[in-house]
């Protein structure tokens, strides 16, 4: 599949909630952007995993900067694209639309393959 194509089918999940069998839930927010410093690939995005109580288990998005760690006189770089894993916040390299469907899918089979076990 081509990058224009998965850019496509992420941009046709905005809006989408999936209520799963174990009471989990998704949800999907993909829109188009003017390109800048902080959002260079023009997509602003939150694609999040919820459990039954609606509190967000897994989340990937681009919607606020996020200070990462450096060591104590290191210059730190804020970055835009990041990632949720409960209370835990990381820096998420942005490759392809298609690649964040990917990556958010593998985080929740992996979080739900493990709580549910």
């Amino acid at each position: 599949m081509s990058q224009a194509n998965d850019l496509e089918i992420l941009l046709v999940l905005n809006g989408e909630t999936m209520l799963m069998d174990s009471g989990h839930w998704t949800k999907f927010e993909a829109y188009l952007v003017t390109p800048s410093p902080h959002i260079p690939h023009g997509i602003r995005y939150s694609l999040t995993l919820h459990d039954r109580y609606n509190k967000r288990l897994i989340g990937f998005d681009n919607a606020h900067a996020i200070k990462t760690k450096t060591h104590k006189y290191a210059a730190r770089k804020i970055t835009w694209d990041h990632q949720h894993k409960r209370e835990e916040v990381i820096n998420y390299e942005f490759s392809s639309a298609g690649q964040l469907v990917e990556d958010f899918w593998n985080a929740v089979n992996t979080l739900l393959d493990k709580d549910l076990s």
